[in-house]
């Protein structure tokens, strides 16, 4: 049980820190990319519903902001493929070849196991044929 909670704790401080690489990604380059065809980030993408600057008399209005929506779900798709393809297919992988293994061997241990009875069925037929 001390070694699942180790585990589980060493994998919230990498998750911590892969999340701080990742908004780095996506601070650093995909709002640069972005910025070509906008603005510089994606936080900055917002539709107004009421009280609008540019309506005479407004003072600040009510936006929706979907750009910052959309960076936290290009944050999540990257994370979330990151961490498919580098851990969970891997381990999965790796799970397959380890199961495959220990298949093989209690096939050859079962496989020995009735060689063994065979051999001690032939023995006592000879002791039961000897008397």
């Amino acid at each position: 049980m001390r070694g699942n909670v180790l585990d589980l704790a060493v994998a919230v401080v990498i998750g911590a820190a892969f999340t701080a690489v990742i908004n780095s990604i996506v601070n650093g380059v995909i709002n640069p990319v972005v910025g070509l065809f906008g603005t510089s980030s994606l936080n900055a993408y917002k539709s107004c519903i009421k009280d609008c600057p540019s309506a005479p008399g407004s003072s600040g209005g009510i936006y929706i902001m979907w750009g910052s929506v959309l960076a936290a779900v290009l944050q999540f798709v990257i994370t979330a493929a990151v961490v498919y393809f580098c851990i969970v297919l891997p381990a999965n992988h790796f799970m397959a070849k380890y199961i495959a293994k220990k298949k093989a061997e209690e096939e050859a241990l079962k496989a020995a196991e009735l060689t063994e009875v065979k051999l001690l069925g032939e023995i006592r037929d000879l002791l039961v044929r000897q008397r």
